[in-house]
């Protein structure tokens, strides 16, 4: 008894330090009541664990809603759909999941006709197209990096413009914002540039014969330097590293 007695101070003098930012009047009746022992102590027990989660759950519920409302939900089907690529400038991505864009398909081309500089080739976009799908990496951000990754896509240049659309997963259907160039003159990518897509599709998981289109589409064959590809073997490098510090700590 005298065992039992000591576990409910403990638990009494717990409950109280949750409860004190919480309740005020709740942890008042509570040290009215603490000196009851028996079996109407484990009754005490039950009915304030019950209160307490019914206290700290609308608090968890805000805390998801605090998070939904500072992130937003990004869908990539470029170059961006890596990781690495996407987090050199944008900390905060982390992926929600893989989804599907319906009557849209993949091409590549340039602003106005303007070669990019930094792909030496056509870069993705994509256009309405019925029947067909493009699929992609969605993406939750962080509302702060919403200035730098429109900054990538060169929004205030004018060469993409930021649009809502609805994406397909397995189970729902979510609106996230993506680009579409403007006025596109189609050109093909760089090999480079294709195979960061390449990449990305391949380390998220999109569906194999997705994979197997991207593989089929045609290049520019441009085999000079590419100093992002260098910046993104290192990126790739210092995760690889950090992950193995990891599972050795």
């Amino acid at each position: 008894m005298v065992c039992e007695c000591w576990k409910a101070s403990t638990w009494f003098l717990s409950l109280q330090l949750m409860l004190s930012p919480l309740s005020p009047p709740l942890l008042h009746t509570l040290r009215s009541v603490s000196s009851v022992s028996g079996a109407s102590l484990r009754l005490l027990v039950i009915f304030l664990t019950s209160t307490l989660l019914v206290l700290v759950s609308p608090l968890a519920e805000a805390g998801d809603n605090m998070e939904n409302h500072l992130t937003f939900l990004y869908f990539a089907y470029g170059s961006n759909l890596l990781k690495e690529r996407l987090q050199l400038k944008n900390q905060s991505a982390k992926v929600h999941c893989v989804a599907r864009l319906k009557d849209y398909r993949l091409v590549f081309g340039n602003y106005k006709g303007l070669a990019s500089d930094r792909w030496h080739g056509g870069v993705a976009t994509i256009e309405h197209s019925p029947g067909d799908e493009v699929w992609g990496v969605v993406w939750r951000m962080s509302m702060s990096d919403l200035e730098s990754l429109d900054s990538q896509e060169n929004v205030t240049l004018g060469a993409y413009t930021p649009v809502e659309l609805s994406v397909k997963t397995k189970e729902q259907e979510l609106n996230c914002r993506t680009y579409k160039m403007n006025s596109c003159v189609y050109a093909p990518p760089s090999p480079q540039y294709l195979k960061v897509i390449m990449m990305g599709a391949e380390q998220n998981g999109l569906p194999k014969d997705y994979q197997e289109k991207l593989r089929t589409i045609k290049t520019n064959m441009y085999e000079g330097p590419l100093p992002m590809m260098a910046e993104l073997e290192w990126a790739r490098r210092r995760a690889k590293e950090r992950a193995n510090h990891r599972s050795d700590a």
